[in-house]
């Protein structure tokens, strides 16, 4: 019987540890902090052997192979211990697709992966496919290919999932972009980091397909000085990028091109709107595309895809003052995608947990658009260096109630309230999902 070590006792790892139950692994699963209960009641349930707050060392050291989080590092000691000795170390997404022959999307970028994978999956169910989503979103991978497995998977893909695998091969892979984004963890190194991204072809061959963004030179640049297998389908808002197939934006459509055959989409019938969400509609479209789902299926489906939690989310209007909850900004990039899209005076609720933020690309957009700040966070200093002498209105608060309320006394008609925090959570909020929350909540007390 083989044997199988788990290491991190979250969503990944307590899936993988049942997918190697059903497998007839000899399991063994170690949490070094402590296990959810409805985690540790799944393992019980399954009669899985686990510890939680240590990592025993002889026990995990006993496999054949270790199947370990993502959130885990390789420079810890217990990675470095396993390599030495040559036990295999993979992700729970490299696990999984062993015992699957499913068609496999993966979806991947600093920006708009969520997006992406929830909108190709809301297409291909509109499409009737037997069809699950899974990675990043969704039940894990394993858990869905152990109790629920599909002839399809849509799969939310982290470099840190990325990082560990070895033969895992999505025939459709999609890359959104590529920015600066948890360097800490690749040394501050951004190449090492966007080696990392491309990981996804790592396995393509010449039937297999990467959509791509080819407005960002970091992805175009590394396509061209590296060789790549797979059939390419750029995506760009200038057609002289998109020479033989791909999506072409402009004007008010988007025009796809694949294997000679052509066919266009307006814009204006889409749901989600600004130029980062029509990159997302087009990358979508064209996976489903690939998957053979007729034209009509993709545009019915677009025209009711009302986006994604925390991402853009439009929240109420109050005395002709909207809320938008972009709460799933935590990076410079994604703001800057938020603030592109307003139309109209925008209060932004910004702040958080900085790494390593460059906010000067965003100081033409706050000179065009935003009309006061709110700054929420624990230590704001960075963020009120940068933009304190372009906007005259700012205010600093460590309470999301407050920020909201004063944001709500400054606006006017017309006016739009945007948290887009361009920083992680930790210093105030569980999450992002939590700080989104909060900021919904806080708007129903006003």
């Amino acid at each position: 019987m083989k044997k199988v070590s788990i290491l991190g006792g979250g969503e990944s790892g307590v899936g993988a540890a049942i997918l190697a139950k059903h497998q007839q692994y000899r399991v063994f699963l170690s949490e070094g902090g402590q296990l959810k209960e409805d985690y540790r009641n799944m393992l019980m349930h399954y009669e899985i052997p686990f510890e939680e707050g240590k990592h025993t060392h002889e026990r995990i050291f006993d496999a054949d192979l270790v199947v370990k989080s993502p959130g885990i590092p390789d420079d810890v000691p217990i990675i470095i211990q396993l390599k030495e000795k040559v036990i295999p170390v993979i992700s729970e997404i490299e696990f999984a697709g062993y015992f699957t022959k499913a068609n496999l999307i993966g979806i991947t970028g600093s920006n708009g992966k969520t997006t992406v994978t929830i909108m190709t999956y809301h297409i291909l169910k509109h499409a009737k496919l037997d069809v699950g989503m899974a990675g990043n979103v969704g039940d894990s991978f394993a858990l869905q290919v152990a109790e629920s497995p599909k002839s399809t998977y849509v799969l939310e893909l982290s470099s840190f999932q990325l990082d560990d695998i070895q033969e895992f091969n999505p025939s459709i892979a999609i890359i959104t972009s590529i920015t600066p984004a948890h360097l800490d963890r690749y040394n501050n190194d951004f190449p090492t980091y966007v080696a990392s991204k491309f990981q996804i072809v790592k396995n393509h061959s010449n039937a297999d397909s990467l959509i791509y963004n080819a407005d960002e030179a970091t992805i175009t640049d590394w396509i061209a000085s590296n060789e790549i297998a797979s059939q390419l389908f750029p995506i760009s808002v200038q057609p002289d990028r998109v020479p033989k197939q791909g999506a072409i934006i402009y004007e008010d459509k988007i025009e796809f091109i694949i294997n000679d055959n052509s066919f266009t989409m307006l814009t204006k019938n889409l749901q989600v709107q600004g130029a980062h969400n029509l990159k997302n509609a087009a990358a979508s479209s064209l996976a489903a595309k690939l998957l053979q789902i007729r034209n009509q299926t993709i545009k019915e489906s677009l025209e009711t895809f009302q986006g994604v939690e925390h991402r853009l989310e439009k929240v109420v209007k109050i005395n002709k003052v909207s809320f938008i909850n972009d709460s799933k900004a935590t990076n410079v990039n994604a703001t800057y995608y938020a603030l592109e899209s307003m139309r109209q005076p925008t209060i932004w609720i910004v702040g958080g947990v900085d790494k390593g933020n460059n906010y000067n690309e965003l100081l033409p957009l706050v000179n065009e658009k935003v009309k006061a700040i709110i700054f929420l966070g624990v230590d704001n200093q960075k963020i009120i260096h940068t933009f304190g002498n372009i906007v005259v209105d700012i205010f600093e608060t460590t309470d999301m109630q407050e920020a909201v309320k004063h944001a709500y006394s400054m606006a006017e008609a017309n006016d739009c309230v945007l948290l887009s925090p361009a920083c992680a959570s930790f210093d105030l909020f569980k999450n992002y999902e939590d700080r989104g929350n909060q900021f919904k909540e806080a708007i129903k007390t006003l």
